[in-house]
Order: structure tokens, then C-alpha cells, then sequence
């Protein structure tokens, strides 16, 4: 009578033969010496460039001193925030409707909104700065009546109506209804379609569900999109110093130009923009976090 193997698990067996063979492996943590030679490389280079800029006689720093907080810069500067501030609203307000407009099943005010989007992201902005700055060139007198009858209720000389900061606001909000409308498009699109259903099935019309079922779910990935338009905005009010937009630039450009301290000059505006993005980012954290409640890593437990 044959006796009978006893069985075994080879599978077992080799895993058992793993863990054994890792038990008596000796584990080495991993060498972190390339690490801090290249972050002390970093280090070096950075203090290396900081240390060139500090003793550089060009960089007049007294200038820089004395330019800093006078009183055109700090006009240009309230100058600058309320061109951000107000291309701003006109791109928000304008990108929700030209969005909903993308999003309509009505052919017409379908392409129109593709048209616009197309217009404005397509042409540089410089040349729609330089464009709505020279408007008076293009039509002497903006006028206000009935077409097609010569009957004119409103007539006023385009130079005086848009001035250079109306020109700069025109240009940077139109351009920046193109860009926001996409944001806001994207941001809609991502919403659950089982959303907009729930509130049809209520009773809730089109109008009043977007308000306040869509948009509000649609701000969390629409919000930190739009932050960096603010930034950017703030940014792209610079170009308007070639229409003498009287911007936080164009006050500085007016000194070194008499007095050639360009580099000085242009250090303080750099300060200003870097301390002004630093500003605005703190109430777009604060949205994003607000709005953001409920979809963080915590509510995944």
C-alpha cells in the first residue's frame, strides 16, 4: 500500500520563504546626501544672486527709497487696483452670461458666444489696449438715437467720453469676459447633471436653478481658476502704459524717462506687484476653503 505524501502549499511555502528571506535582509534607510548637496547648491546660489543685487551700485537703492512710497507711486497704484477691480466685475459678470449663452441650445446665441470668444482670445491684448485707446480715430462722435433715420438724441466726442482709463477698463474687461467665460463654462459642465434634474423634478425653473443649484456647486473648481485671472489681471494692467493709463507703470515710466533711473524705478514696481499679488491671494485662499467644505480629503473617510 503506497503511504501518501502529506500535502503541502507551495504558493504558502513561498511566500513564507519571502518573509523570512526579508526578515534577515538588513534595511538601509536611503542616502540623502544628493538631497543636501543640491539644496546647499540651491542655497548658495540664491545668496550669491541676492548678494550681487545688494552691492550693486546700479540698483541705486536709495531711489528705490525714495520712489517707493511717493505719492505718484501710491496713485498709480490705487489706479492699478481699480482697473483690477473693475475689468474684474465687467469679466465676471460678463463671462457668467457669456457662458450660459455657450450653453444654450439656442443656435444664435450659441455662435454669437463662440464668436466673442474667438474675437477676444485671438487678438492680443496690447492691440485691443492700443485699439479702445485710439476708438477716436475710428468714430469722432459716439451718439445715442433711432438707426436709419439721422434722428440723434446723444452726441458726445469719442476722446472725451473714453479716456484713457475707460479705454484700459473696456479693453482688460471685455478680453477678460472671453476668459471667464470658459472658467465658468468648464465649472458648470463639471456640476452632475443629476443636479440640475433633482431641481427640475421639484418645480424649480431654469433661471432659479442655475443661481442656486449650478453656480454654487460650480464655484469650488471655478474659484481657483479665476484667483489667477486676478493676479494676472493685476499683472496685465501694466500694458495700459502705452495709452498713458495712468497706472502704477505708466507714473513710473513718466520719472524714468526724465531722469533714466530705470532700473531703480522699475525695482519699486516690481515691489508693488509682488506685494499686491501676495494681498489678493489671501481672500482667494479663503474662498477656495469655503467654498471648498465638504469635497476635502476628510469627507473621502
Amino acid at each position: 500500500m503506497a503511504i501518501s505524501q502529506p500535502l503541502t502549499n507551495k504558493k504558502h511555502d513561498d511566500v513564507r520563504l519571502t518573509h523570512v528571506e526579508l526578515s534577515r535582509m538588513r534595511i538601509r534607510p536611503v542616502s540623502k546626501a544628493g538631497m543636501k548637496a543640491s539644496a546647499a547648491v540651491a542655497v548658495l546660489v540664491l545668496v550669491s544672486i541676492i548678494w550681487s543685487m545688494a552691492g550693486n551700485p546700479n540698483m541705486e537703492w536709495g531711489v528705490v527709497g525714495e520712489y517707493l512710497f511717493a505719492s505718484l507711486t501710491l496713485k498709480g497704484v490705487l489706479v492699478t487696483l481699480y482697473l483690477t477691480v473693475a475689468s474684474l466685475l465687467i469679466g465676471i459678470v460678463g463671462g457668467v452670461l457669456v457662458a450660459v449663452m455657450r450653453l444654450s441650445g439656442n443656435p444664435v446665441l450659441y455662435n454669437i458666444a463662440g464668436l466673442y470668444i474667438g474675437l477676444f482670445r485671438g487678438t492680443p491684448l496690447l492691440v485691443q489696449i492700443i485699439f479702445w485707446g485710439y476708438m477716436g480715430a475710428l468714430f469722432k462722435n459716439v451718439e445715442l438715437g433711432i438707426p436709419f433715420t439721422g434722428i440723434t438724441f446723444f452726441s458726445v466726442p469719442t476722446n472725451q467720453l473714453i479716456s484713457p482709463v475707460v479705454a484700459a477698463i473696456l479693453a482688460l474687461g471685455l478680453n477678460e469676459v472671453a476668459y471667464a467665460c470658459e472658467i465658468i463654462r468648464g465649472g458648470i459642465i463639471g456640476v452632475d447633471k443629476g443636479q440640475t434634474e433633482a431641481a427640475y423634478s421639484v418645480g424649480m425653473p431654469p433661471r432659479r436653478t442655475m443661481l442656486r443649484i449650478v453656480l454654487p456647486q460650480a464655484m469650488r473648481t471655478v474659484i481657483p481658476a479665476l484667483g489667477n485671472e486676478v493676479i494676472t489681471m493685476l499683472k496685465m494692467t501694466s500694458l495700459v502704459s502705452v495709452i498713458a493709463g495712468a497706472d502704477l507703470l505708466t507714473n513710473l515710466q513718466n520719472v524714468y524717462s526724465q531722469t533714466y533711473q530705470v532700473i531703480p524705478l522699475l525695482i519699486v514696481a516690481s515691489i508693488w506687484y509682488c506685494g499686491l499679488s501676495a494681498i489678493l491671494s489671501v481672500p482667494q485662499g479663503y474662498l477656495e476653503r469655503r467654498f471648498g467644505r465638504g469635497h476635502e480629503s476628510g469627507g473621502d473617510r
